[in-house]
């Protein structure tokens, strides 16, 4: 059961990440796509903004690279894999899809017009601190 449980963890702390990326990376591009017809102009900033999500989906791909690395026991950690997976994965999911919806405002001001790109990115930056803390939390827990 323990050993379920910690390939239960470490598939939640990879596939809740890349799906967070993937959910937060759509509303970010139907934003640009929208803008685009108003504001072809400023593709660059709309495209960068749109990437931002992709981050959390990375974060959850290192952290399952840094157990498959640091070569976790799955059957005796089990437990503490799942939890640890578990909060990391929804961490990720979370802060990707509010990032994509910070992102996505940012986006249509900046096809109204508004010079909004650094502020926008300063505000995204909040969300995926959570990620990164849960990247860390992750490692953390396999090195200790």
């Amino acid at each position: 059961m323990n050993e379920i449980l910690g390939y239960l963890g470490w598939g939640l702390m990879l596939g809740l990440a890349l799906v967070g990326s993937s959910i937060g990376t759509t509303i970010t591009g139907n934003a640009a796509e929208g803008a685009l017809k108003k504001n072809p102009e400023k593709a660059t900033s709309y495209m960068i903004l749109s990437a931002m999500p992709a981050t959390q989906g990375l974060y959850g791909f290192v952290a399952f690279l840094m157990w498959k690395i640091l070569g976790m026991d799955f059957v005796a950690q089990g437990p503490l894999l799942f939890g640890v997976g578990l909060a990391v994965g929804l961490a990720c999911l979370i802060s990707a899809i509010r990032q994509g919806q910070v992102c996505a405002n940012g986006i249509v001001g900046l096809s109204q017009g508004h010079n909004v790109m650094t502020q926008t990115m300063i505000y995204a930056a909040f969300p995926e601190l959570y990620a990164i803390l849960g990247l860390i939390a992750a490692i953390l827990c396999g090195i200790l």
